[in-house]
């Protein structure tokens, strides 16, 4: 009665009568919406863990890999995984921006290469022990229609996006599941729910790495057993990283670009939580996860006016 009190404040005494049985209505809807969302969160969380519930962060003893890691996303999450005393692995084709301090390791790998990636991965083995945590973040984006894009952008394009996801878990994951205790990351994209000209095969691999997240956790769970090991996915938005760096200077995206850092705290502080989750960044862009439930004409309106402003972005 206390919130409808202050807000009568603010109304002409002469309304006052008719109002209050709105207000009352209002708030009180407002309050079984605020119900329905916690609920909601519990319940996904639930789901999303089962009976592992939440396993502490040891940062003394978690080893992460982060592929793509020398700049981007991948960069800004090894940064934040190593202010937090993880000791973090760089998988990449090109070397890190930034100096590497004493518990970031640098390890040069083509993930379009299936033997380097067995080599690179016992190496790191040997050299510091079973990875804790793995984050599939590599990734590349040619921008080009179909086509007018040759064949090996193309299986680049898979190789490095969806394949490896497979081939690193494969090297991985066995550890994890016999302690019981890791994460698995994938860091996809708003594109895994909608396309648009000019991203198609970029689009395809982050849909498929929705869906290996999901199979992977189903697999956890029915398969192996490991309720301990989780997995988290990650949907941003347009990040400021070199794959976008020529739309970015368009001006088309201006408002509409997120940081790096925004993605990398969001996602360390889903790793440090020890739940898995699917997360979106910004929050609220989870809605685009809907799209594909909408009547067609607005599903085909929403499309349209992306590759309208990604043609211009790319002219």
């Amino acid at each position: 009665m206390m919130a409808i009190n202050q807000i009568l404040d603010f109304v002409p005494p002469m309304n006052q009568d008719s109002i209050i049985p709105k207000l009352g209505i209002g708030l009180g809807a407002l309050c079984f919406v605020g119900l329905i969302s916690r609920a909601n969160s519990y319940l996904s969380r639930r789901a999303l863990n089962g009976r592992s519930g939440t396993r502490k962060w040891n940062q003394e003893q978690e080893i992460a890999v982060v592929t793509g890691g020398s700049s981007g996303i991948g960069a800004a999450i090894v940064g934040e995984l190593a202010t937090r005393g993880s000791k973090v692995i760089i998988f990449d084709i090109n070397e890190p921006q930034e100096p590497l301090g004493s518990n970031k390791f640098f390890y040069k790998v083509d993930l379009a290469s299936y033997e380097e990636i067995k080599i690179i991965a016992a190496q790191v083995r040997s050299d510091h022990g079973d990875p804790t945590v793995l984050i599939n973040n590599a990734g590349v984006e040619f921008n080009k229609p179909i086509l007018s894009l040759p064949e090996t952008n193309l299986r680049k394009t898979f190789e490095v996006n969806i394949i490896s996801n497979f081939l690193l878990v494969q090297e991985f994951l066995p550890a994890m599941v016999s302690r019981n205790h890791g994460h698995i990351v994938t860091v996809a994209s708003l594109a895994s729910f909608t396309t648009n000209a000019s991203n198609v095969d970029y689009a395809c691999t982050k849909s498929a790495g929705l869906v290996f997240h999901e199979g992977l956790g189903q697999e956890l769970r029915h398969v192996y057993n490991a309720p301990g090991v989780h997995t988290t996915i990650v949907h941003p938005a347009w990040v400021r990283t070199p794959m976008i760096e020529k739309m970015a200077a368009s001006g088309v995206f201006d408002g509409q670009i997120i940081e790096p850092k925004d993605v990398a705290e969001v996602t360390v502080d889903q790793i440090t939580l020890g739940e898995g989750a699917q997360l979106f960044v910004p929050s609220s862009h989870w809605v685009v996860s809907m799209v594909r439930g909408f009547p067609s004409w607005l599903q085909e309106s929403i499309r349209n006016r992306l590759s309208i402003k990604r043609i211009k972005a790319l002219n």
